[in-house]
């Protein structure tokens, strides 16, 4: 098959489109297919590298970080990318690159394919200060734009559930997407864990609380520096490490100094995507308050490092933290610490649920991701016929 992926992000490093797009991609050519990306240059001309196809655009930061729009819906990438004639064209985003792909399936004939990756009415008051009048807009938004997809993919069923609230009556899918297991099975020895530990000025006899991912007010880490300040009245032997960059940065180590744990809480920064494990092998509990995830693939690499998990409630856990087993979900600050007491004081139980993430992340393996979507390009194709 001659598949398009099209994209607004392919280059920025700690994004769940991102990896997801890049997975699927090399699945897609593992399996013998002819695969092009269009995405968004960072600059303000096109090129072409290899089999990606960037069109030049510039910043809008104003209305959310990495964003860009491109300058020109003419280019002669399109052209050439219409005359490449695709067998079928999956889009991953919803706003720019996605008018590429509805004119590229119009002009061939092309199924089209979209991936909803993103639950856009937690991210909506960035541009729009009111909730309702913003959750209204996206509802109205998403309906007009799905109009002429053809299939919707949802990580998760409560993506599903969200694009059925809005009144879409598309074919709708639900495929997790899947994750690189070979990079996570790569372990730090004993040795090594001691020795990036101390590098980061964390004491043997802590135990590390970590959450990785964008740092982004969506993301809710005001209430984890709450709640691990008041985990230190009771347990002094515990580091927060957070790892990643974002448009709260700043705001969040304001909040850590104003709650007297500056000291305490690391913000390591952007790591590099091929040492995120090593992150997360360094930690003994993986934590997340956020309830803005359509699948949160963080919490599927955390499990696959052998972490227990320690989330607010959320749809989205329902196939990753299996409660008791690998992990528990919390709704209030007080289930919170009582669950954090069980973690930290039973070591047998740790290394039990350690074992049952591992286990539970081989169901996320990135290869059954790519045969579920090349499956549903085929029947899309057949009935296209």
């Amino acid at each position: 098959m001659k598949i398009l992926i099209t994209t607004d992000l392919f280059t920025t490093s700690t994004n769940g489109v991102v990896t997801s797009v890049r997975n699927l991609c090399d699945e897609l050519k593992a399996k013998g297919h002819e695969v092009r990306i269009l995405t968004l240059s960072e600059t303000k001309k096109s090129y072409k590298e290899d089999n990606v196809y960037y069109i030049k655009s510039v910043s809008i930061e104003f209305v959310y970080p990495d964003v860009r729009m491109p300058l020109s819906y003419r280019n002669a990438m399109i052209k050439e990318l219409i005359d490449w004639k695709p067998d079928v064209i999956h889009s991953q985003c919803e706003f720019f690159t996605f008018q590429y792909a509805k004119r590229i399936a119009k002009r061939t004939g092309a199924p089209l394919v979209h991936t909803y990756h993103t639950m856009y009415e937690q991210y909506v008051t960035y541009v729009i200060p009111s909730e309702r009048i913003g959750k209204k807009f996206v509802r109205k938004f998403i309906r007009s734009r799905m109009k002429k997809v053809n299939t919707i993919i949802a990580p998760t069923s409560k993506v599903e559930g969200s694009l059925q609230s809005y009144g879409l009556k598309n074919d709708i899918q639900i495929v997790p997407s899947g994750i690189s297991l070979k990079q996570h099975n790569h372990r730090l020895n004993d040795e090594e864990r001691k020795q990036k530990r101390q590098a980061l000025g964390i004491p043997d006899e802590h135990m590390i609380l970590l959450n990785l991912g964008r740092l982004g007010t969506e993301k809710n880490l005001g209430e984890l520096l709450d709640l691990y300040a008041e985990a230190l009245k009771y347990n002094d032997k515990l580091t927060f490490m957070i790892v990643g960059d974002g448009p709260d940065k700043a705001h969040l180590e304001k909040k850590a100094a104003g709650l007297g744990i500056g000291d305490k809480v690391i913000f390591t920064g952007m790591v590099k995507p091929t040492q995120v494990q090593e992150y997360y092998q360094l930690a003994d509990i993986f934590v997340s308050a956020s309830t803005s995830e359509t699948q949160g693939l963080t919490y599927i690499e955390a499990a696959a490092n052998g972490l227990p998990l320690l989330c607010r409630k959320d749809d989205c856990l329902c196939d990753v933290l299996k409660e008791g087993i690998n992990g528990y979900a919390y709704e209030q600050a007080e289930e919170f610490h009582n669950k954090l007491r069980i973690i930290t004081g039973d070591t047998e139980w740790r290394v039990s649920a350690g074992e049952q993430s591992k286990k539970i992340a081989q169901t996320f393996d990135k290869s059954h991701f790519g045969n579920t979507v090349e499956n549903i390009y085929k029947e899309l194709i057949i009935n296209n016929i």
